[in-house]
């Protein structure tokens, strides 16, 4: 969690300094989600993500490094600069791939539910999504879809409260998304999308069952995005009062407060740990700025045309 933190506190400085082009969507205050759930997969599970995903990727086991050069639009990134910020693919560590479009990667976790059901591998695909893709069409055939054909999959919606400026309720009558899971027969879990621990042990218990055949899951975990939809969004919609609740149950904040009460850790371990957080991602982002862009003739490279 706390390298997630700092990647994407780097990467929001970065883009005010013009060195991430485009969009910049960051995850600060959702880390227990991705780590939470990543936590309970196997290297060669698969994940889709959204235009939100850094913290998936690195929770997924992507190297920092090559991930800043990703987001700076430099030949050393995981897709070699194409990707960006919005769009990763990192196959070694089963990244499908985070998508630019709302709800878009819904139903391409299907496919990786369909590979591992055919193929008999054991292997589970989890989509992450927001609480505006719930709203989509893509959200509602895509677990029909899924239940149906009893695949390995676990859709994760983090219900961050917002889709960009609109409250959930103003889009959705629908208290807990988890809650439409019974309309298809599936099973269906809210949880605390800030208590890490929470999450990681509902992963585990869904991915083993998931794993055992017993077809797909909807997890919808309650969390907050400490900033705007995207870097420099003035966020003046979401009242100071909810922020300020939201801040004091920051999941980093109440994860080392939990271990330092446990004596699990001290004060000065923690630090420690965060000061080592903060020093791998210097060097990624010291990675990122000495590496070079790709050469203009190479443009339609890797592209089908």
């Amino acid at each position: 969690m706390l390298l997630i933190r700092h990647f994407e506190l780097m990467a929001q400085t970065q883009f005010f300094a013009r060195k991430v082009p485009g969009f910049c969507h960051i995850y600060v205050g959702e880390e227990a989600v991705a780590v939470g759930v990543c936590q309970a997969l196997k290297k060669d599970d698969y994940i889709l993500s959204t235009h939100r995903g850094h913290g998936h990727c690195l929770a997924k086991g992507a190297d920092p490094k090559r991930l800043m050069a990703e987001l700076y639009g430099k030949e050393t990134g995981y897709c070699r600069g194409r990707g960006g910020s919005m769009h990763i693919f990192v196959r070694e560590v089963g990244i499908l791939g985070t998508n630019g479009i709302v709800g878009g990667g819904l139903p391409l976790a299907l496919g990786g539910g369909m590979h591992a059901k055919l193929c008999k591998t054991k292997q589970v695909t989890v989509c992450f999504f927001g609480d505006g893709a719930a709203n989509q069409g893509t959200f509602h055939e895509s677990v029909n879809i899924a239940a149906v054909q009893q695949l390995p999959v676990i859709f994760v919606c983090e219900n961050n409260l917002y889709a960009t400026a609109t409250r959930v309720n103003e889009a959705t009558l629908t208290k807990n998304f988890a809650d439409r899971a019974r309309s298809y027969g599936i099973d269906g879990r809210v949880l605390d999308g800030n208590n890490v621990l929470e999450v990681y042990e509902n992963a585990l218990d869904v991915v083993t069952q998931t794993r055992e055949g017993n077809g797909p899951t909807l997890i919808e975990c309650k969390t907050y995005r400490h900033y705007g939809h995207y870097v420099g969004e003035n966020a003046d919609y979401r009242p100071q009062e909810e922020v300020d609740q939201w801040l004091r149950k920051d999941p980093i904040k109440l994860f080392s407060e939990l271990l330092i009460e446990q004596k699990v850790l001290t004060k000065e371990q923690f630090e420690q740990m965060e000061q080592e957080a903060k020093v791998q991602i210097e060097e990624a982002e010291k990675f990122a700025t000495e590496s070079p862009f790709p050469q203009s003739n190479e443009v339609l490279q890797n592209v089908f045309s």
